[in-house]
Order: C-alpha cells, then sequence, then structure tokens
C-alpha cells in the first residue's frame, strides 16, 4: 500500500453540477502531473442514455483514459485497483447507475449480487493510492418513493453513501452548480 488514499465523494441531485466538478478536480490534478482515468458506470440501455454517454464522452480531454466498465463480477472493485495510483487520479462516474443496475440490471445483463458489488468496492478503497473521485446522486432527500424496488435502491445507495463518506477524505454536496463541503468540516465548525 501507498500513501493513505485521497477519496472524494462528490453528491448531488440530477443536474447539479456534480460531473463537471469531478471533471474539473481531475483538470487541476492532470495540470498538477497526475494522469487522469475516467471509469464510467452506465450501461446503455436505450436511446436517451446513448445520447447522454455521447455528451458526457465528447466532455472529456483527449489526454483522459477513458473505460466502461465490463459486464462482470466485481468489476468496479477489480479495475480500481488496477487504475488507481501514485500519480494519478481515477474519476467514478457514477455510483449511482453502478449500483442501480445491480440492483435491477436491464435486459439481457445478468443479475449481480449488489450489496457484495458494494462491499468489494468498500474493501478496495484503503488500499488504493492516489486520488480517486466518486461522483453520485443524492436521491434520498425526496418523499418516499412508491414501489419496492425503489425503495430498495435508495436504501442502499444511502448506506453505500454513508460507508464511502466515512472512509472519504473529502465530500461535497453540489446544489445549483455549487460545491458545498461537507467533510472536512472548516475549522470554525469542528
Amino acid at each position: 500500500m501507498g500513501s493513505v488514499p485521497d477519496i472524494h465523494l462528490i453528491l448531488g441531485g440530477a443536474r447539479s453540477g456534480k460531473s463537471r466538478h469531478a471533471e474539473a478536480l481531475a483538470l487541476e490534478a492532470e495540470r498538477d502531473g497526475a494522469r487522469v482515468t475516467y471509469i464510467a458506470t452506465a450501461w446503455a440501455g436505450d436511446d436517451e442514455m446513448r445520447e447522454r454517454i455521447a455528451q458526457h464522452r465528447a466532455r472529456r480531454p483527449a489526454s483522459w483514459a477513458s473505460l466502461e466498465l465490463p459486464d462482470a463480477d466485481l468489476a468496479l472493485a477489480i479495475t480500481l485497483q488496477a487504475q488507481a495510483g501514485e500519480g494519478r487520479c481515477v474519476v467514478v462516474d457514477c455510483l449511482t447507475l453502478w449500483l442501480a443496475q445491480h440492483l435491477c440490471p436491464p435486459p439481457g445483463v445478468p443479475a449481480r449480487d449488489a450489496k457484495a458489488e458494494a462491499d468489494a468496492l468498500l474493501a478496495v478503497l484503503p488500499g488504493l493510492a492516489g486520488r480517486v473521485l466518486f461522483v453520485s446522486n443524492e436521491i434520498g432527500l425526496g418523499v418516499m418513493p412508491l414501489g419496492a424496488e425503489t425503495r430498495r435502491t435508495v436504501d442502499a445507495l444511502g448506506r453505500l453513501h454513508q460507508q464511502l463518506a466515512e472512509q472519504a477524505r473529502r465530500v461535497t454536496l453540489m446544489v445549483a452548480g455549487l460545491p458545498l463541503t461537507l467533510k472536512p468540516l472548516p475549522e470554525s465548525r469542528r
């Protein structure tokens, strides 16, 4: 194991600016000499999602390595272990889709144990080196959702966020394109 990993969890609602914020932080890391790898978690299941993926791809600098997670067990944990390292910055966008796809896989994708996938992710974090930026939707701020599948997704994502935030050095909540620092607390609030 190298130095303590610099894990940064970036949360926010839909269109809050979380991906753009993570990309700006990755650009800053690249200017400081880090090699950037972007790990995309979305599976293109329909035309609208294919368009979203294309827009994200178009925004990324050509100098970044871009990886799309394979359809395989423990793919995120394994990919992070391979890509994170000294002098590197890894962006994972986004945990919401990653977890939801395991809980409710699209047609033709085999079901996987979402809890085992999340546990494997959390287990590899302490051994990572370099900087890792996780993007995820904070979906638990609204009313209690209708439907057992949706509630199960909200609950599982909320648990993952809490566990990830515990291990993260930094946690940022994005609101209207503005980053609000949740962790570490400013000296005046400790």
